[in-house]
Order: C-alpha cells, then structure tokens, then sequence
C-alpha cells in the first residue's frame, strides 16, 4: 500500500503536512528538516522543488526557491541527497513543484528516480488534468506515484467529483483564490469546507493554503481530513540557527 494511503487508513483525521523547500535555508538541510519534522509527529511532508516561476507561490516560498536555487539546488541534486533516505524516514513523502522542471528532467526518469528514492506522490499544479489523463498517468501508475490535484472555493462541483475520479492520495484544497502564505480568516471558508465534506468524496481532502498555527488547522481539520502549513513552516526556519530546535517548537505550537 502507498504510504499515503496507509497513513489516511490508519490515522484519517488531524493529518499534519508540513511544507518546505528542498535545499532551503542550506543546501544540506533537506533530510535534516525531515528527519527533525518526522520526529516532532508530523504526519507527511511535501518536499518543494525549487523552481526559478512559482507562479502560485507567495513571497516567502518564491523566495526560498530563489535561495535553494542560489545554493545549488536542482532536481538531480535532491535525487542524490534522497538516496536511502528510507532508511530512517517512514512517513509519506510528497514531492510538490511545477512541470517545466519534470519534464526537463524526462517524465520518465523522474518517475524512475522518484520510485527508487522512495517517493510516495507528487503535485504539479500547472499540470492540466487532462493532459495527465492522455500523456501521463499510465507513466505514474507505473512507478507507484500517486498524483495530488488541486481544488478551490470557485471549482464547480462537476469538475471536482471529476478530479476526485481521477486524484489518487487526498484532494488538495485550496483555501481561497490567492499565492500561498496569505494571512487568511479560516472561518470565511468553512462553508467551503463543509461543502467538500458533504461531497462524501471517494479521496480524503487536504486543506492548504493561509494554514499557520494550532486555531488554522483545527478549523481546517473540522470538516476535512487534515491541513498543510508551508509559508508559516518556512519563516520559522528561514533564519534559524538551530533547526533542531527551532522546529519541534513550531510543530508543537500547531499539534500541542
């Protein structure tokens, strides 16, 4: 079973993801902040792969990216820093990023090299799901890959039992219209998130997007499956000195 499957049929609920930028805020941290997240009680991680236009990212994870960027970081480099990196981490894994670097790389040899790392999923955004559907997913299903798709409060209802259909993991639901890292009033998309619940989708659904504290993620967790913190997660280590510290303090702000 797909770890993320395994983790939605074992927990289900108050599922913590925590989002970061592979090779941020050094080139190195990548399986440090992993491994001090997986043992602060974190639930998934999706693992950001820096790209030069994140186009619906924010300023601080643009940002990031432009750091990891400057450091060093590409695609092949997080393949090499993720060799064996099983051997010590359990938890899903989810690498989130955009296609233009995929397919740079080769959709075929990405996938190969997610499989073999040990990657549970992926989310490319500016991935039409029809194009998905035609040229992608025979590829995906191959290596065992689940791939996550993206919902909003404008999404019609048709269209998403359609990426449900076609969504394998959870369903990402995006708070509101806007970048990451918005200081959003969670209660404005409860009505929202009641609304995908009362769906009775076949996926669990993930809320991301303006999630930055314990309050954020409890509203999301009411009616959804569970919630991603990225923009919040990412200022809190940005100028860290000592991560080791510094992140077990901030997931236990969120879960304590």
């Amino acid at each position: 079973m797909n770890r993320i499957d395994q983790l939605f049929s074992t927990k289900g609920q108050q599922i913590l993801s925590i989002y970061y930028t592979a090779g941020f805020p050094g080139l190195n941290d990548t399986l440090a902040i992993l491994e001090a997240l997986q043992q602060s009680g974190v639930d998934m991680v999706e693992l950001g792969m820096p790209f030069s236009d994140p186009l619906a990212d924010g300023p601080v994870i643009q940002d990031s990216s432009t750091r990891a960027i400057a450091n060093g970081m590409r695609i092949s480099v997080l393949f090499e820093q993720l060799k064996g990196f099983r051997d010590r981490i359990t938890i899903p894994v989810i690498l989130m990023g955009y296609i233009n670097p995929v397919l740079q790389f080769g959709v075929e040899n990405f996938c190969r090299e997610c499989a073999a790392a040990g990657i549970d999923g992926l989310i490319l955004p500016d991935l039409p799901m029809d194009e998905y559907e035609s040229d992608y997913r025979p590829l995906f299903e191959k290596y065992g890959l689940h791939l996550i798709f993206l919902v909003t409060p404008e999404t019609t209802e048709a269209r998403i039992r359609k990426i449900d259909s076609v969504s394998k993991g959870f369903v990402y639901a995006v708070s509101s219209s806007s970048t990451t890292g918005k200081n959003k009033d969670m209660s404005s998309a409860e009505a929202y998130f009641a609304r995908l619940k009362s769906m009775n989708l076949q996926n669990p659904v993930m809320v991301g997007f303006g999630i930055r504290d314990k309050k954020t993620f409890e509203t999301a967790c009411a009616s959804c499956n569970g919630a991603i913190i990225g923009t919040a997660f990412v200022k809190a280590i940005e100028n860290s000195t000592n991560l080791q510290t510094d992140i077990p303090a901030f997931i236990k702000g969120v879960i304590a």
